[in-house]
């Protein structure tokens, strides 16, 4: 008995944890909008819900990090403007956002749908109508961006030296 106790146990931490890294993956996506994106999204939201704002917005800076080659002694690179906030909806589901900038207006609709997708009756619809849209839309610009940079890859093991 003690055995399986503790088998529910791991099995729900993995939902757990699938369910945190869904939600990061979410929030990732939603802090890389724009904020003009996420009005239209609010504007045709259908069931907008009573909410009030817990945090924020407010803006604020964050020191960035680095690495030189990526595995060096880490030092401070510079600092970047940060807003973040956070919502409670009226059935209690809470959600956060930071993102990159001042646009308060931004980080105040990313934290409604995050709250939004917290609860499981709306999650679908946040995905399907929100994120989904907005990953199709990074994907597209992703890959535009990498045939522009391929387009000026040379390979200099193919050019051929002059005589000498």
């Amino acid at each position: 008995m003690h055995a399986s106790a503790s088998n529910d146990k791991s099995g729900n931490s993995k939902a757990l944890d699938a369910v945190q890294a869904a939600r990061q993956a979410s929030m990732a996506t939603l802090a890389q909008a724009s904020g003009e994106e996420l009005k239209a999204f609010w504007q045709n939201w259908s069931d907008k819900p009573d909410f009030e704002i817990l945090r924020g917005p407010e803006t604020g800076l964050v020191m960035l990090r680095g690495r030189i080659g990526g595995g060096g002694a880490p030092f401070n690179v510079g600092e970047a403007t940060v807003t973040r906030a956070t919502v409670r909806l009226t059935d209690g589901s809470v959600g956060h956002s930071y993102a990159l900038g001042r646009d308060q207006e931004k980080a105040r609709l990313a934290a409604l749908f995050d709250a939004l997708w917290t609860d499981e009756a709306r999650r679908e619809a946040v995905e399907r109508q929100v994120l989904d849209v907005l990953r199709n839309r990074l994907e597209q610009a992703d890959t535009k961006l990498r045939s522009e940079a391929a387009a000026t890859k040379v390979d200099f093991f193919t050019m051929v030296r002059g005589d000498n």
